[in-house]
């Protein structure tokens, strides 16, 4: 099945973590975690809409200042969201920069920065690069359930696990998919584009049949534009189906309360990113740093029920036995 999602991991299983989600026909991303990102090419950086970062340890948070870099006078807004205390660890990377001339770049950049408590509290501050990135702090805002961002075709979840810090799961989470003919489509005349993003907001919404879509593509004669309803546009949609669900899990030790919440918030996810750092003989040495074993991370799975297990975040103590930790891991999680 065709999904609105794409997701990937950023870096190796050795790497740093990073779950990098793509829109198809969207020209978006949602990034999960910001530690080295020089695997992702500026185009790609140049997508994200939205990054959600776990926790501010260096490998998912120092890639911070390269993604700035890459986006500054090239893109307008961008909306980060992390755990306590994320909007003053924002601010003080960007007071480490001089911003005496940022003012000036033609494409200026709005960063909202969005805190989360473990209370469901949150506090939200914009730093403007029209403003040599001064904090300015906005409205207080509320957690509704578990719920960190919601749009109409997906939204995204957290959950906070004991790492022996408070740090961030993440569950995104597309809404409903809608299939598209694309024999359809060309036997009208017409081509894929933004104008399709459109058609599905409408049908999904349940907008009426004579709302106007303005249908606008390029090809190689140039660019073309036509106004059609949603009556007439409708069966270049083949259905609506239920959408694909995504867990991100790292950095956390296995605890009953931590394998709670990640249960209630992930059970039945079509696909688990989750770390597996240790082999479960170092199981001492895993418990000391809060990170799970390769077993652990797979009775985690056992519980939340995925359709598919992805492993990363392996110890650099295991290069070339990788394979040990697959297995592991997947014997406890298939039994």
């Amino acid at each position: 099945m065709r999904t609105l999602l794409e997701p990937g991991l950023v870096n190796d299983s050795f790497g740093d973590p990073g779950l990098y989600v793509d829109f198809r026909d969207e020209r978006r991303a949602l990034l999960f975690d910001l530690g080295d990102t020089s695997a992702l090419p500026p185009r790609k950086l140049m997508r994200l809409s939205h990054v959600f970062v776990t926790h501010t340890h260096m490998d998912h948070f120092a890639g911070f200042d390269h993604l700035l870099r890459v986006v500054l006078g090239r893109k307008p807004r961008l909306a980060i969201f992390g755990g306590p205390n994320f909007v003053s660890q924002v601010e003080h990377k960007l007071r480490a920069y001089t911003w005496n001339v940022v003012h000036r770049y033609e494409v200026p950049l709005d960063i909202d920065v969005y805190e989360v408590a473990p209370d469901g509290h949150g506090l939200r501050a914009r730093f403007s690069s029209r403003k040599a990135f001064e904090r300015e702090d906005s409205d207080d805002f509320n957690v509704t359930g578990d719920v960190l961002y919601d749009e109409t075709t997906f939204r995204v979840r957290g959950r906070f696990v004991d790492h022996d810090i408070r740090c961030l799961s993440y569950a995104v989470e597309e809404k409903a998919h809608v299939n598209v003919r694309k024999e359809r489509i060309a036997e009208l005349g017409f081509a894929t584009g933004a104008w399709l993003r459109d058609l599905k907001h409408a049908v999904l919404t349940g907008q009426p049949a004579d709302t106007v879509i303005d249908v606008r593509w390029r090809d190689r004669d140039g660019e073309h534009a036509v106004s059609r309803t949603v009556d007439e546009l409708r069966d270049v949609i083949l259905g609506v189906v239920p959408g694909r669900r995504l867990g991100y899990v790292t950095d956390l030790r296995y605890t009953d309360a931590n394998v709670q919440a990640l249960a209630e918030m992930l059970h039945g996810v079509d696909t688990l990113f989750i770390e597996c750092v240790f082999l479960d003989a170092d199981r001492e040495h895993a418990t000391r740093k809060n990170h799970l074993t390769a077993r652990q991370a797979g009775w985690i799975a056992r519980v939340i029920r995925p359709g598919s297990v992805v492993p990363f975040h392996f110890s650099p103590r295991y290069q070339g036995r990788e394979a040990e930790l697959v297995a592991e891991m997947t014997d406890a999680w298939k039994g």
